[in-house]
């Protein structure tokens, strides 16, 4: 019988991440720069969850005009969560946990540091 693949083998490793008390406009001109759609929060180095562009414009809505993107923190826009798995997980239980949760990211840890990020794009 063969084994599922851990995470460790599909994540996106060593991604960039961003403080929780950081402004969303920071956020925001961070992902559109690097072209990322996900992007970890971190506390004092220690993983909160992911944000993603999705959560940011619903907190700002549409066209990005209330509350105003630099009044508003990171951490207000995190959807759920926190999202955050260990590198060991097999990517069938991965996959799980994205359906059960209707969320299509998880911020990848290995002794608590954040290593990896793996969205359902790293699935496809």
């Amino acid at each position: 019988m063969l084994r599922a693949p851990t995470l460790k083998s599909v994540m996106t490793p060593f991604p960039s991440s961003i403080d929780a008390e950081a402004p969303v406009r920071e956020a925001i001109e961070f992902m559109r720069e690097a072209g990322f759609r996900h992007l970890p929060v971190t506390v004092d180095g220690t993983v909160q969850g992911v944000v993603s562009d999705r959560d940011i414009q619903l907190i700002l809505g549409p066209d990005f005009a209330y509350p105003r993107e630099d009044e508003v923190r990171v951490k207000d826009a995190i959807a759920g969560g926190p999202h955050v798995v260990d590198i060991n997980t097999r990517l069938d239980s991965a996959l799980r946990y994205l359906v059960e949760h209707h969320i299509d990211s998880v911020a990848v840890t290995k002794h608590g540091k954040l290593v990896g990020i793996f969205t359902a794009t790293d699935a496809c």
